[in-house]
């Protein structure tokens, strides 16, 4: 028997402080007990050949839909397994009640259990959720779940007040399922979400997520594209919810904010204007825990350069100058991470008229190939890369240190990575049960050899290893966990 169960020899890894170095790591009962050099094969009962290779922390994911457009359990079994190509060990999903998930409200009280139940035992990944009051009723739980089913991260969708999937103007309830959905609604859920902040006494952070686009400007702006009729694809749809809607949207989150000093995660910002009015935000209000989040599609697609209503998603894509304006932000510190929003859907779902399709695609299988391979090119450190997509949103979401980097005493989530080989984007590759991306043919490096999620290898050669291993993460996660080397 070795001093460890496993041990990765010779690899560079990137480590918090360190950036990378020549270093091997050896894990122990599902953890990181020792990182350091001249290691040996004799000392482990499992040896990870890492030479040439960069070893990094598992990538946590924290914007994804589980069961949004498909059952709930196969969505699960297939999207976390297309995590494990991305070297995503962690991710957190949004749920919520209402049209779309399990079609129906009520306390989560009675729901969350039934979620739980949906997707325990059937994802290859760590997960935990975020979950959006979408009544008032689920306002008043918002303690209850932060402090007895570990979800300490919620959510408000800006957009859904007045709205039906098309864009146009309607009565949203039938969609919601709520009573009003509104800034009023938005108020109280941040009031909640301060009360059960106040009540941590592990200095764990509980937030509120917000989708940031305004619904009236909106509904005014779809009517003209539509009216006109000049554009189409993306660039259309881009028109229909200007960058303007997420600038004044962001603008009514920080006076609402300000004012109840709640803190929140402004999510996939899209655009220069939006990134503008985010860092406004923080500027004015330099009290407020305000964190900033943009995405692999709005950091890698163009209306200019693919405008297939395939890639319809909310908010757009945008123009080629929305996205230096993102990567500005990214690699000057402004954008705190970098997620995929992955959901699945079909192709059936994205065709007919562009205002029918359903918004969204798959990406959690790009998040270390597409950043390393186009964040180096753009002069991004690989500590920095690895603070994107790993160590910032664990420390956002009441993962850290558990996750999010290789430290001592952490998860032993690791990501085998190799840089020098290229490999073009196909669907087959990503193992989602998505039948298109938008991604096809980029050419990336970067690609995990090896995934490994608490010590066992559960990817390898591009290919799930055994059953589904993934554990609920209740969070914020205990931190005080005894560590005990044999």
């Amino acid at each position: 028997m070795g001093r460890f169960d496993s041990v990765v020899l010779g690899g560079t890894a990137v480590l918090p402080g360190h950036g990378a170095v020549r270093a091997d790591v050896g894990v122990k009962d599902g953890r990181i007990v020792a990182i350091g050099e001249g290691f040996s094969a004799g000392d482990a009962d499992e040896v990870v050949d890492a030479s040439g290779r960069l070893v990094l922390p598992g990538a946590v994911d924290p914007h994804f839909h589980l069961g949004i457009y498909r059952n709930i359990t196969e969505d699960t079994k297939s999207e976390t397994a297309s995590s494990l190509v991305g070297g995503v060990t962690s991710i957190i999903s949004y749920f919520r009640t209402g049209s779309h998930y399990l079609e129906k409200s009520g306390p989560y009280a009675e729901i969350y259990p039934e979620v739980l139940q949906a997707t325990g035992g059937h994802s290859y990944v760590d997960y935990g959720y975020h979950l959006a009051p979408m009544v008032r009723d689920q306002v008043g739980e918002i303690s209850r779940l932060v402090s007895e089913d570990g979800v300490c991260s919620f959510k408000y969708y800006m957009f859904y007040k007045g709205l039906d999937l098309s864009g146009a103007s309607s009565d949203a309830r039938g969609y919601t399922m709520s009573e009003n959905y509104d800034l009023g609604h938005l108020f109280e859920i941040m009031e909640q979400v301060v009360e059960a902040q106040g009540e941590r006494t592990d200095g764990s952070r509980v937030s509120l997520s917000i989708h940031c686009e305004q619904p009236e400007l909106i509904r005014i702006f779809t009517e003209r594209v539509k009216q006109e009729g000049v554009l189409t694809g993306l660039e259309a749809y881009s028109a229909s919810r200007p960058t303007l809607t997420e600038h004044l949207a962001v603008a009514e989150v920080g006076v609402l904010a300000g004012h109840t000093r709640c803190p929140v995660n402004l999510l996939h910002l899209s655009s220069e204007e939006a990134l503008g009015a985010a860092v406004e935000l923080k500027r004015q209000h330099p009290e407020l825990d305000a964190r900033l989040e943009t995405t692999l599609h709005h950091l890698a697609l163009t209306y200019e350069s693919y405008n297939d209503q395939r890639g319809k998603v909310n908010p757009p894509i945008r123009a080629q100058s929305d996205v230096e304006a993102l990567w500005r932000g990214v690699k000057n510190g402004e954008i705190d991470w970098v997620c995929s929003d992955h959901a699945c859907c079909s192709e059936e779902h994205k065709e007919g008229e562009l205002w029918s399709a359903l918004p969204g695609f798959g990406g959690t299988a790009l998040v270390y190939p597409f950043m390393l391979t186009e964040g180096m090119r753009r002069g991004l450190s690989l500590e920095r890369v690895v603070d994107l997509v790993a160590t910032n949103p664990a420390k956002a979401y009441g993962l850290a240190p558990s996750k999010g980097a290789l430290t001592i005493g952490a998860d032993a989530d690791i990501a085998v990575v190799d840089l020098d080989a290229t490999y073009p984007v196909t669907t087959e590759r990503l193992l989602s049960a998505q039948d298109h991306t938008p991604f096809e043919g980029m050419e990336l490096a970067g690609w995990p050899v090896r995934t490994i999620l608490r010590g066992k290898t559960v990817f390898a050669d591009g290919e799930t290893v055994g059953p589904a291993s993934g554990a609920y993460l209740k969070r914020p996660l205990a931190a005080d966990r005894p560590l005990t080397i044999s």
